[in-house]
């Protein structure tokens, strides 16, 4: 019965500070908000498909519809073939080409979206945000963008070069 009251009163002063109110809970993560408001972006696009889709029929199709969807919100500038600044990474002047969504967004997005559906019930097997189709998507998305805007996106593929070398020289 000792062991049943040391953790209670003030038999427990001599061997632990005096209890305190529990601290307040922390405020969620800026990726956890992130991760939040993507989640409920994708469930009101849901809603408002036509016709509604719940998210048991979502599949991968849609996910690149909404990622579309999304550009319309984008503030990237993509010039199209025919524009003369297209391969220009810094235009002299502005054009009439669109401005989408740009690929580093896309690209977190969805990774802020597979893990918001499995931690929301859904399957890893069939989680249509890690779908074969939609990793094709943001494939061309990142070459058209690179293409068109002349920035390459070849700067991590650099960095991991040497580490893997030298692995490889250590082993």
């Amino acid at each position: 019965s000792a062991s049943a009251a040391s953790g209670e009163g003030p038999s427990s002063a001599g061997d632990a500070p005096p209890q305190q109110p529990p601290p307040p809970p922390q405020p969620p993560s800026r990726y956890e908000s992130q991760k939040r408001r993507d989640w409920n972006t994708f469930q009101q696009y849901l809603r408002n498909h036509k016709p509604p889709l719940t998210l048991g029929r979502c599949s991968g199709a849609h996910v690149i519809e909404f990622l579309k969807y999304l550009d319309q919100f984008g503030k990237t500038k993509v010039h199209v073939a025919g524009c003369p600044y297209f391969g220009e990474p810094n235009p002299p002047a502005s054009c009439a080409c669109p401005l989408k969504q740009a690929w580093g967004s896309l690209d977190a997005l969805i990774g802020r979206l597979r893990a918001a559906y499995e931690e929301n019930g859904g399957r890893q097997e069939s989680n249509p945000f890690g779908a074969k189709a939609v990793r094709i998507y943001l494939r061309e998305v990142r070459e058209s963008q690179a293409k068109a805007r002349g920035v390459p996106y070849e700067k991590k593929k650099r960095k991991r070069a040497p580490s893997s070398s030298s692995s490889a020289a250590a082993a």
